[in-house]
């Protein structure tokens, strides 16, 4: 059945059907094929899948950075990273990386990232001497942090899917971030200095203090969902709420960078996007309810104990096959079919849970940026008007940071256990 389902999907997709359609499709036609389970119970079984509260975030948090990136507000956030490392050797790349790391707090959303402050950042990188290549090559690369910082979107429905807790997800993802940040700005610094890029500037503290409180109620919205959700003042999907209110409250009423006309197109715009990622949702269930049925956790879990010698080369086998899953794959839709086949012999296996789903989360968003279906490819090779070539070997070396950072992360767990046994979460 598994055979039969992951091939007429991988054919249906190749000849353009929509993924979530092809995976809709080919789940229910394997079901008829090998059993007998009535038509009528596929579809309420796809209706308890949408029928889940913790769902109900994602279309909060798409929002969320739909009124940051339309509300100007991400011109605020990079003034704050410009003046902040912007005087640093190689500053204006590390405004590049800062600046990522601020919106991915305000949006989670990569997309979101490159649309909102992609240019600002290429157009300000190549100013101060950076080659095109390089600055869109970490623009695309630092797009990634917006889906790893918390609120990330992929986080939520990742937990969703695994039956895990949002809060302590969204918590362990954040030194990952960091560190995945740290690295960036480590391997620009030795890029500047080497070729003579950016050179440093006097810090301006006057310009900090003042773009810092321009910057500061943005900034606010990661602080007070994380602050409520681990202090257990409010679950995920209400912070998210609360996020939503709080972003109509400065880009509406505070700012006035939103007219209230321009609210129904955005509120279109953003159940056009949650319709989608749901929609994939809905048919995912139906996909893994054969994958149960046929028992494939079970074959993987006995063909990874065949060959891995604990848990760290477990985790590096699924890292591996990720990458590959995620140049051919959206990343919510290989969450949704990856996730209840791996994240049960993985931990079989001695895998920690929340650090599987971030790893595999993490590694899901290199498919963002890589051919032939990385979104974010193709966003900021639209963004800054390069061919795909030209993008692709500018971000060889970023993307090569990418990775090695998160075969650290594989290595040594600390990194995202850490945070959340600190605080008592795990």
């Amino acid at each position: 059945m598994s055979l039969t389902l992951l091939a007429l999907f991988l054919i249906l997709g190749a000849i353009g059907v929509p993924l979530a359609a092809a995976l809709g499709l080919a789940s229910v036609a394997a079901i008829v094929l090998y059993t007998s389970t009535p038509i009528d119970l596929l579809a309420q079984s796809m209706f308890s899948a949408m029928n889940s509260f913790l769902l109900v975030a994602v279309p909060l948090f798409i929002l969320v950075g739909v009124l940051m990136e339309r509300g100007k507000v991400a011109e605020k956030l990079f003034d704050f990273a410009e003046a902040m490392v912007g005087w640093l050797p190689g500053g204006l790349g590390h405004v590049n990386v800062a600046s990522s790391v601020i919106f991915g707090g305000v949006s989670g959303s990569s997309v979101a990232d490159i649309a909102s402050i992609g240019a600002i950042e290429i157009k300000a990188m190549e100013r101060h001497g950076f080659p095109k290549g390089y600055a869109v090559g970490m623009t695309l690369c630092t797009s990634t942090l917006s889906s790893i910082i918390p609120p990330s979107i992929l986080i939520v429905i990742a937990g969703s899917i695994a039956s895990a807790s949002i809060g302590t997800l969204l918590v362990a993802g954040l030194v990952p971030g960091l560190f995945i940040a740290f690295l960036f700005m480590v391997f620009n610094h030795f890029y500047a200095v080497h070729y003579g890029f950016n050179p440093p500037t006097p810090i301006n503290l006057r310009r900090i203090v003042t773009t810092g409180l321009a910057a500061i109620l943005p900034m606010l919205t990661p602080v007070i969902m994380l602050i409520g959700i681990v202090d257990g003042f409010f679950t995920p999907t209400e912070a998210a709420g609360i996020a939503v209110l709080y972003t109509l409250f400065l880009s509406v009423i505070l700012y006035r960078t939103i007219r209230p006309g321009e609210l129904p197109g955005i509120f279109i715009e953003t159940a056009r996007t949650s319709g989608t990622i749901l929609f994939i949702a809905a048919t995912a269930k139906l996909a893994a309810w054969v994958f149960t049925y046929d028992g494939l956790p079970t074959q993987v879990a006995e063909f990874l104990g065949a060959i891995a010698t604990g848990p760290t080369m477990v985790l590096l086998l699924i890292f591996f096959f990720l990458i590959i899953v995620g140049m051919f794959m959206d990343a919510i839709a290989a969450m949704f079919i990856l996730i209840p086949v791996l994240l049960p012999p993985a931990v079989s296996l001695g895998v920690d849970p929340i650090h599987f789903l971030i790893v595999l989360v993490i590694t899901l968003t290199l498919g963002l940026i890589t051919p032939p279906v990385g979104i974010c490819l193709f966003a900021v090779a639209q963004v800054a008007k390069m061919p795909i070539e030209q993008v692709i070997r500018g971000s060889l070396v970023p993307m090569t940071i990418l990775v090695l950072a998160i075969l650290a992360l594989v290595l040594f767990p600390v990194l995202t256990l850490g945070p959340v046994r600190l605080l008592g979460m795990y």
